[in-house]
């Protein structure tokens, strides 16, 4: 038996046995040793579901090397590259990605065949029905681009699950400008750029996308989204506007995304009733309603709404986990409880039992609450990693912070070097009071990802809370927002070191604006604190009880209330 032969069997044995950190590195090595390209396929995939960061890229570097063409080799090869920062390397990758897309869609067979609808028609032969890569019977110039921005989404989607949006954005956009000329594919990237906090790059690729079809509904999207970002509402809604006029019920319910993204609530439900009575589906036009009401902390329509939705058969198990949040925000914990419960087994299992695992942990039942979460990972092996981390931050966010670090540093036994379970670390290790060791930490992550916003943001946040070095922390920061302008996180960072400083003027205007944006409730605490020092004691009051409407249990909002208004209820 040849070693790769016997490194496979040993990784096979391992798998069985539950050893997933065992069983990828065995599986790398013999991807090293191997010029099998199935079972590099097969070592990749291990140690991706492994979260084994090392032996994945140790597999997926092999597999690019033997089959440097390969649509899935390269998708997977970009997705850990840009898991571990290697942009540079994600982007060749991706190039590569898209040469294939663009020479599979013009290889793409002709009309009657498999796999192609008619040329004249735009439908299936094989159904009769409209071809759904061809809205309409787009001409056939057309398809070839439409079905290589599509296979360009379904990579977008994988990397967007691994990476954060604005690394997926430096190297998608880097990878595919300036060929990126078709509608299709600059409105992905316009979406993309929404996605990673970057507005302004979001219009100029929505602007280039309808210079080809100025009609084009989901370039108009993220235009009219862009717009919004950039506080412009007058051309925010005259972008909505002119969707709608073009496709009233699509671009009515865009509109109203528009008009509620501008906290015109009451606009945004006028405009939702009036698609009812214009005969969009009733069904949708609820589901709308109840989530804006949600949004904007009316309560007791949103739970009649969700409800009502329920009673019709409209509703879903994301229906129900929203009637359970409402309980929960209505100070019925035990209510709440077995709302939840209703839902451990479904598709929203993992939010419903982390949630009802908090509930527990507030009434100091914690043995039932680890166990909702350690019974789910029993039966959900793949989302062992997602559930230690949920459970790290739960303990952390109950005073437990050392056995939620203790969880995390057993994990990195099992995920090497992984950065999720490393930024957890750092966090919780602030959560805990030990600062230093928390700045150190990030600095080290830093050392190795110096242009990460998220880690510039988080290292320039957590000197500026605690008043440390203001010049590097606003320095940090406003790298972070070189590269994610519009970030509300990023901008609240700064809002805050400018405070910190001394600058309350200026950090009312950043703190607005960042809460305008993101609508975070500690966001909206800092602002507050900002308004409260600058004198305007009414006003922060209204921010702070704004807020405290849409999350009332935000604990950062919460102990500021208590720290400015002890007698406040």
């Amino acid at each position: 038996m040849s070693d790769a032969s016997a490194q496979t069997v040993m990784a096979e044995v391992a798998l069985k046995r539950g050893d997933c950190r065992a069983a990828s590195e065995s599986y790398a090595k013999a991807a090293a040793s191997s010029a099998d390209v199935p079972l590099v396929r097969r070592a990749t995939q291990v140690a991706m579901a492994c979260e084994h960061l090392p032996a994945a890229w140790a597999a997926a570097t092999r597999w690019h090397a033997l089959a440097p063409q390969d649509r899935e080799g390269n998708a997977l090869y970009a997705a850990v590259a840009l898991k571990l920062y290697h942009t540079a390397d994600a982007r060749t990758a991706i190039r590569e990605f898209w040469r294939s897309e663009e020479r599979a869609s013009v290889a793409t067979p002709p009309a009657g065949k498999a796999g192609g609808p008619d040329p004249a028609t735009g439908q299936d032969p094989a159904t009769g029905n409209a071809s759904p890569s061809v809205p309409g019977g787009a001409s056939a110039a057309a398809r070839p681009a439409q079905r290589a921005a599509r296979g360009m989404g379904e990579l977008m989607a994988l990397l967007l699950e691994e990476s954060d949006a604005p690394a997926v954005l430096m190297a998608m956009s880097g990878a595919l400008e300036p060929s990126a000329h078709t509608p299709e594919t600059l409105t992905l990237l316009g979406e993309l750029a929404l996605a990673a906090y970057d507005a302004q790059r979001a219009q100029e690729y929505a602007e280039q996308a309808l210079q080809h079809d100025p009609r084009d509904a989901a370039a108009l999207r993220v235009l009219a989204r862009a717009y919004v970002v950039h506080g412009d509402a007058s051309q925010a809604l005259a972008t909505a506007r002119k969707a709608k006029a073009d496709d009233s019920t699509r671009g009515g319910f865009e509109l109203a995304e528009v008009l509620a993204s501008l906290d015109r609530i009451e606009e945004a439900h006028h405009e939702l009733e009036h698609l009812r009575t214009a005969g969009a589906p009733a069904a949708e036009v609820d589901r709308r309603l109840a989530l804006l009401a949600f949004a904007s902390g009316d309560l007791k329509e949103a739970r009649q709404r969700f409800m009502e939705l329920l009673s019709s058969g409209q509703g879903t198990d994301t229906t129900q986990l929203y009637l359970a949040d409402i309980t929960a925000r209505d100070g019925d914990p035990e209510g709440a409880i077995a709302a939840y419960r209703r839902l451990y087994d479904s598709s929203v299992a993992l939010s419903a039992r982390s949630r009802a695992a908090s509930l527990l942990l507030d009434r100091n039942a914690r043995s039932e609450a680890l166990t909702l979460l350690d019974d789910y990972a029993a039966d959900h092996p793949e989302d062992e990693l997602e559930l230690t981390l949920a459970k790290a931050r739960l303990l952390a966010d109950h005073g437990e912070a050392d056995t939620g670090l203790a969880l995390l540093a057993s994990a990195l036994e099992r995920h090497p070097q992984h950065p999720s379970i490393e930024y957890d670390r750092a966090v919780i290790l602030e959560q805990a009071g030990h600062v230093h060791e928390s700045v150190q930490a990030l600095e080290q992550m830093l050392s190795e990802r110096p242009d990460d916003p998220t880690l510039l943001n988080a290292l320039g946040y957590t000197l500026a809370d605690h008043t440390l070095e203001l010049p590097h922390a606003e320095g940090l920061i406003r790298r972070a927002l070189a590269v994610m302008p519009d970030n509300p996180a990023a901008l609240d960072s700064l809002g805050w070191v400018r405070f910190r400083a001394g600058d309350s003027k200026s950090a009312v205007a950043m703190l607005q604006h960042a809460y305008t944006l993101g609508h975070d409730a500690e966001i909206a605490a800092h602002w507050g604190e900002a308004l409260w020092a600058s004198g305007q004691r009414a006003e922060a009051r209204r921010v702070w009880a704004a807020a405290l409407a849409r999350d009332p249990d935000s604990k950062p909002l919460k102990a500021t209330l208590k720290r400015f208004l002890p007698d406040a209820k």
